[in-house]
C-alpha cells in the first residue's frame, strides 16, 4: 500500500527538471553556433533558426529550476531537520561542483584560451596556469573557474540554501497559507521586476541576476509549493501561456530589429518588463502543462530523473570537447549541430549508464545516493530526487 508522501507526490515536477535539463543541453549546444559570447564558436555563425531557438529558451529556463528548487526544499524540510538537509545539500551539491572545479572546468578554460588565441601549448602545459587568476568572465584574464562554469547554478542553490535556512524553518508554515489567488499572480512579480530594473547587474548568471534567482527561489518555497497552486494553474493556464507567446515574441522582435537596449531608458524599462513578464508566466505554464500531461511516473521518469544530475554535471563539458575538434571544420551548420548534438548526448549517456551509475564513488561525486547491497528499486522522494524503498 502506498504511503502518503507516494500519494501526494506530483510526479510532473519530476518530469519538469528532467525535461528542462534536456532543453538546458539543447541551449548550451546552439551556443557553439550563435553570435553570442561563449567559451568555443563554430567558423560560421548562425543568425536564424539557431539563434532564434536561443533567445527562444534563454530568458525562463534557468528561473524554472530556481522555482522547482524553491518546491524541493519545501518538500525536504517536512521530513528533514536543518542538520540533515545542510548535509544532504553538501554532498548532493558541493560534490558535484568540487567535481565540476577542479576536473571538468580546466579543460572548459583550456580549449577557450586556445580558440582565442590566449594561450599556446598543450593541456599538460596549460594545467597549472588554472590556478592563475579568478576566471570572471568570457574573454578575460583569470582561469581559476570557482563557480564550474555552467555548475554557477548549484553553488547558487548552495548559498540560498544555506542563507535562507533559518527563516524557512521559522516560516514555513507561510506556505501552506491561504489559496493562491489572481492577487498573488499579480503582485508577486514585483519584486522580480524592481530587481529586474536595478540590481539585475549584481552577479548576472545566464540573463538574471543573483537578487532574481534568489527571489524565484523563496518564490517557490513560499508559493509555488503549495497544494493550491495547482488549482489556479488549471484556471489560469491558458492565458499564461497566451501571454508567454505574446511576451516572447515581443522580447525576440525587439532583439531582432531593434537589438539589446544597452543603456538604461524607458525603452530598456520596457524591454526588461516584457522580460520579467515573460518569465513569469512561463513558468505557470510550465506548471500547467506538467499537471495537465506529465502526472505520470514510469520507468523512464525514474531513470531520467536519476540520470539528470550527473547529465547535467557532464553536459557542457562535453559539447565543449566535441566543439573543439569540429569548430574549424568545413561542414555546413546542420551537420555539425547533428554531430555535435548525437555525439554529446550518446557520450554522456554511455558514461552515465556503464561507469557513473555502478560505481558507488562516482555515483556520489555525481550527487546522486550511493547504491547499499539488496537495494529496492527507485521511488520517489520529497526532494525531486528518487530514493531506495524502504525495506
Amino acid at each position: 500500500m502506498k504511503n502518503n508522501n507516494q500519494l501526494t507526490r506530483h510526479v510532473d515536477l519530476d518530469w519538469i527538471k528532467a525535461l528542462a535539463t534536456l532543453v538546458v543541453f539543447l541551449y548550451h549546444s546552439s551556443m557553439f553556433f550563435n553570435s553570442f559570447d561563449w567559451h568555443i564558436k563554430n567558423n560560421t555563425i548562425n543568425y536564424t533558426y539557431i539563434e532564434l531557438f536561443s533567445l527562444l529558451v534563454g530568458n525562463w529556463i534557468m528561473p524554472i529550476f530556481f522555482v522547482l528548487s524553491g518546491m524541493a526544499t519545501y518538500y525536504a524540510l517536512k521530513k528533514r531537520n536543518s542538520k540533515t538537509f545542510i548535509i544532504e545539500r553538501l554532498l548532493r551539491l558541493g560534490l558535484p561542483l568540487l567535481l565540476g572545479i577542479f576536473l571538468l572546468s580546466p579543460p572548459q578554460v583550456y580549449i577557450e584560451r586556445i580558440t582565442n588565441h590566449q594561450f599556446e601549448g598543450s593541456f599538460l602545459a596549460f594545467f597549472p596556469h588554472y590556478f592563475d587568476g579568478l576566471y570572471l568572465e568570457m574573454g578575460g584574464t583569470g582561469n581559476f573557474a570557482f563557480f564550474g562554469h555552467h555548475l554557477w547554478y548549484l553553488l547558487m542553490l548552495l548559498i540560498f540554501s544555506v542563507i535562507t535556512l533559518p527563516f524557512f524553518i521559522k516560516t514555513k508554515g507561510i506556505a501552506t497559507g491561504k489559496e493562491f489567488s489572481i492577487l498573488h499572480y499579480l503582485f508577486i512579480p514585483l519584486p522580480l521586476t524592481i530587481a529586474a530594473l536595478t540590481v539585475n547587474n549584481v552577479v548576472n548568471l545566464t540573463s538574471w541576476g543573483i537578487i532574481f534567482y534568489l527571489l524565484l527561489y523563496i518564490f517557490g518555497f513560499y508559493f509555488f509549493s503549495r497544494e493550491s497552486i495547482r488549482r489556479f494553474v488549471r484556471k489560469i493556464g491558458i492565458l499564461a501561456g497566451t501571454l508567454s507567446i505574446l511576451s516572447t515574441a515581443s522580447y525576440i522582435s525587439w532583439v531582432f530589429y531593434i537589438g539589446f537596449p544597452m543603456e538604461i531608458s524607458v525603452s530598456w524599462t520596457v524591454f526588461m518588463m516584457i522580460r520579467v513578464l515573460l518569465v513569469w508566466n512561463m513558468i505557470f505554464f510550465m506548471l500547467y502543462l506538467g499537471d495537465k500531461y506529465l502526472n505520470v511516473s514510469n520507468k523512464a521518469l525514474k531513470y531520467s530523473s536519476e540520470a539528470s544530475m550527473p547529465f547535467y554535471v557532464l553536459h557542457q563539458p562535453v559539447i565543449i570537447i566535441i566543439g573543439f575538434f569540429i569548430y574549424n571544420l568545413e561542414w555546413s551548420v546542420p551537420v555539425k549541430l547533428m554531430i555535435l548534438m548525437s555525439a554529446a548526448f550518446l557520450i554522456i549517456m554511455v558514461l552515465y549508464e556503464l561507469i557513473i551509475r555502478r560505481v558507488n564513488i562516482l555515483r556520489v561525486l555525481f550527487g546522486l545516493k550511493a547504491n547499499r547491497p539488496g537495494d529496492e528499486p527507485l521511488v520517489p522522494s520529497d526532494t525531486g530526487t528518487y530514493d531506495r524503498k524502504a525495506t
